[in-house]
């Protein structure tokens, strides 16, 4: 009699424990602070410098029951916020989708690593035809204007500069390091030169191509102008490109039109205008003809999607893609 009631007392408390563990569990993912997954979305290509941060890409994940999405900025950086119960090693599938590309399904498992996608554009680049198959356009030039009346405009200073690193590799103490000190980063940049006499203003830098969110400027030799300009930027994840670019003045009578010419990598056009810029337009021949086009606070282009960002200094960021059919030369 003994023995069978210590057999169900001993029943009971390992009923008891277990039920205390699953209590304990659930407690654990219903207080557990949520995982957050961060990215870079970009345009396939085997140029780097062609590869374009993609914006608005929806970006959701499929665990069973879909949680609700996410969507990429102008940068291509997006963060997902998982539901609790997902918690890191768990595998999960990620969904990318824009309607200029490709549907994208990754299968991935939870980490704090840099997620980088790559997408391709529902109609990719067409291999090398004919040219009356596709509209040219050619000589693409920015116009805009900035009150002045003592000092002239005299030409742009340009240069596109890439910081060559590998993305999720440990730092291991060793730097450069990703500014949380977890990811071997790289550091690289440029300088101008603007010649005797002159002088660089509405000096501004972007980056145009790779995973610019995880970037950030390691030394600001630009912003306050002068005749010598640098930059150095410190990159900790894969290879990302930049542009350096500011207007050279002389101290003169000026007229106040400033032009200058954008950088072009396969279909993308990529420019930057100072906060102070007025009546900005892009100029160009399509099929042979010249055309002023007026860039408004949402950009619209026949021949070009294009969309702009403000930065910090208000400075304007413009990113275009050539729409099918037309090709630069």
């Amino acid at each position: 009699m003994a023995e069978n009631h210590a057999s169900r007392r001993a029943g009971i408390l390992m009923m008891v424990a277990g039920a205390l563990l699953i209590l304990l569990a659930a407690l654990f993912v219903h207080y557990s602070r949520p995982i957050s997954i961060r990215g870079s979305v970009m345009r396939m290509d085997a140029d780097s410098r062609r590869q374009s941060p993609i914006a608005d890409v929806e970006v959701r994940v499929v665990d069973g029951v879909t949680s609700p999405p996410s969507k990429s900025d102008f940068s291509g950086y997006f963060k997902l916020i998982l539901p609790r119960r997902i918690l890191a090693g768990h595998a999960i599938t990620l969904q990318f989708r824009h309607p200029d590309y490709l549907p994208l399904d990754v299968h991935e498992t939870v980490s704090d690593k840099i997620y980088l996608v790559h997408m391709t554009p529902v109609a990719p680049d067409p291999p090398e035809s004919p040219a009356h198959s596709e509209i040219p356009v050619t000589n693409v030039l920015v116009r805009y204007s900035i009150e002045t009346s003592s000092r002239q405009n005299i030409g742009t200073g340009i240069k596109t500069f890439q910081i060559a690193n590998v993305g999720n590799v440990p730092c291991k103490g060793t730097p450069p390091c990703s500014p949380d000190g977890m990811w071997k980063a790289a550091t690289g940049g440029v300088s101008l030169n603007a010649g005797e006499g002159n002088e660089y203003e509405n000096a501004r830098v972007s980056c145009i191509a790779g995973p610019c969110p995880f970037t950030r400027i390691a030394s600001d030799g630009f912003s306050h102008g002068g005749r010598t300009i640098s930059v150095s930027v410190l990159d900790w994840s894969d290879t990302t490109t930049f542009l350096l670019q500011a207007e050279v003045f002389r101290n003169e009578i000026s007229d106040s039109v400033r032009e200058s010419y954008p950088v072009i990598f396969g279909d993308s056009l990529n420019f930057t205008l100072p906060a102070a810029a007025q009546g900005q337009s892009l100029e160009a021949e399509v099929s042979g003809t010249n055309i002023i086009f007026p860039l408004g606070p949402a950009p619209v282009l026949s021949w070009s999607r294009c969309s702009v960002r403000l930065g910090k200094d208000q400075s304007k960021v413009y990113r275009c893609e050539l729409k099918p059919g037309y090709r630069f030369r």
